[in-house]
């Protein structure tokens, strides 16, 4: 392939990892060349990525976890993958690049930026995050997915909307089915590493909803590994049919059959359920420093469409009324599926081509 080269840089979340496989995509449909620049832990989700996306793991850290001793080590590390990464940017010469943000973007957009190459950050969340605070007076554009998002003065952002996976772009829009007397299916999600305070409050939520409700209900939980048994016992001791993994790789088709999503208001997470459009409980991560995740909820709870529930006010109880008010109020559901798809931004990866491309066009005049 001899199209341009395309740079994408993101950290090892799936939060960063999503909308970045999206643009990966849609680029090489386009005849790019397409070389994602992460850490290894972010490698452990490309699995998602197109063959043809060239995996480059590159040498990063993050102050966020490990002891002292390597702590220390982190601006060496990161250091040493930024003169890395200057050192084949100067040789590949791609023609723009473009971060996503995390701890394992910085080598390459350091490099872009000593070497005055176009370039870009996507910010996810309606708060930036620590890297791309760095980085966004230092691009030609800052893409924000959620709107609107606080940024320093003097940037303008681009409102483009949270770039969502080929997989979930093929259920936008599926038609909801509104509960009532028969199956209904809960998605519970707690973020790429579960959560363990959703383990624990919303298996004794659905116990405490009316037996008419309850006997119906089907759900999938995310839990973590050392939470998933006692969920399961938890569950079977109520009667919910209930699948506990600790991820599953097929959440588009759940939540496209999912009468109600319970969830971390992570971005993608707020994506996917404005693109499919489902009704939807968030509980934003409480130690989250800039409280982005509130951020992130904040237009689909303005719009009806979902209901915010602070880990201080999410107790079993509180979360069994939310649930049966929903639940227990077909028509309710159903205008809350509808405004969930009001909120949602479908061609946000197409915005996000589109400002790649004048990028490119940018440099090439």
């Amino acid at each position: 392939m001899s199209g341009p080269l395309l740079v994408i840089a993101a950290g090892g979340t799936g939060g960063h990892m999503f909308p970045a496989q999206a643009l990966a995509e849609a680029m090489l449909a386009k005849g790019w060349r397409v070389r994602l620049s992460t850490d290894a832990r972010g490698a452990r989700y490309t699995g998602g990525f197109p063959d043809a996306v060239e995996v480059q793991v590159v040498g990063s850290a993050t102050f966020a976890r490990g002891g002292i001793l390597q702590k220390t080590m982190v601006p060496f590390r990161i250091l040493g993958g930024s003169l890395a990464a200057i050192l084949r940017m100067r040789r590949e010469q791609p023609a723009v690049v473009v971060g996503f943000g995390g701890y394992p973007a910085i080598p390459a957009m350091v490099a872009a930026w000593v070497l005055r190459k176009p370039r870009m950050i996507h910010e996810q969340n309606g708060v930036l995050g620590r890297v791309n605070q760095i980085f966004a007076t230092r691009v030609d554009k800052v893409a924000c997915g959620t709107w609107p998002t606080e940024l320093p003065e003097g940037v303008e952002g681009e409102d483009v909307g949270n770039p969502v996976r080929a997989a979930v772009l093929a259920r936008a829009g599926a038609g909801y089915i509104p509960p009532g007397d028969y199956p209904m299916s809960i998605l519970m999600m707690g973020g790429s590493q579960g959560a363990r305070i959703l383990s624990d409050v919303v298996p004794a939520a659905l116990a405490a909803v009316p037996e008419d409700l309850r006997q119906n209900i089907r759900i999938s939980h995310q839990a973590r590994e050392e939470d998933v048994g006692r969920v399961e016992v938890a569950y079977a001791q109520t009667g919910i049919s209930a699948e506990v993994q600790t991820f599953f790789t097929d959440v588009p088709d759940r939540l496209s059959e999912a009468q109600l999503l319970i969830a971390r208001s992570g971005a993608s997470t707020v994506a996917d359920a404005t693109v499919i459009g489902r009704p939807s409980i968030f509980v934003p991560l409480a130690q989250a420093i800039r409280d982005e995740q509130t951020a992130n909820a904040r237009a689909m709870v303005e719009a009806g469409a979902a209901v915010l529930m602070p880990e201080s006010t999410f107790t079993p109880q509180a979360l069994a009324e939310t649930i049966e008010r929903i639940l227990g109020n077909p028509k309710a559901a159903t205008q809350m599926a509808q405004a969930a798809l009001a909120c949602g931004k479908p061609d946000a990866t197409e915005r996000l081509v589109a400002l790649v491309e004048t990028l490119a066009e940018g440099e090439q005049n």
